[in-house]
């Protein structure tokens, strides 16, 4: 395994808790907690949604990677969580194990869906049939996401704080 900095960054689909379990860990391990999409807001000065709309998700997933060039550069003990299309581009993957300890929360189409239904934030699910556009993305993504991460939990049935127990026990380190 490569050597990876104190970071940890949080992978998985949209929905699946990346931002809740970032909070969580923050507290637990007294670190920064960053959101890559917010941050991308933030240099671009507007939301994710607008990017899309404007310049397009090729564009929006090129500031994406820029992003993660930046953060391997510079980032150190925090905790990212990352949007849920970043592990997709293939130069990301090696760029996220590098920013730190990758962590995939996997959820199912469902409980994606029942998380989600009424968010209209989120572009890539603005469709007639959303659930079925969960269950493609998440198929198409699933190889990305797993051969990225260093650490896999399914989290269907658990609770942020019982997730960011389970990160914190696999860290380098948290046995003492």
């Amino acid at each position: 395994m490569e050597k990876t900095s104190k970071n940890i960054i949080l992978i998985g689909f949209m929905g699946s808790g990346k931002t809740s379990v970032g909070l969580k860990l923050s507290y637990k391990l007294r670190r920064p907690v960053e959101d890559t999409d917010k941050l991308i807001e933030r240099r671009e000065g507007c939301s994710v949604s607008e990017i899309f709309a404007r310049r397009g998700e090729a564009y929006f997933r090129e500031q994406e990677t820029k992003l993660l060039e930046d953060l391997v550069r510079t980032g150190h003990e925090c905790i990212y969580s990352v949007g849920g299309g970043t592990p997709v581009r293939p130069c990301n993957r090696p760029l996220l194990r590098q920013l730190g300890t990758v962590v995939y929360l996997r959820a199912q189409p469902e409980t994606v869906y029942e998380r989600l239904k009424g968010d209209t934030t989120r572009p890539l699910l603005q469709c007639e049939d959303p659930l079925g556009r969960i269950r493609e993305l998440m198929e198409s993504r699933r190889e990305a996401y797993e051969t990225c991460a260093h650490l896999t939990l399914e989290v269907d049935r658990m609770a942020p704080e019982a997730i960011a127990e389970a990160i914190e026990t696999y860290l380098p380190g948290a046995h003492g």
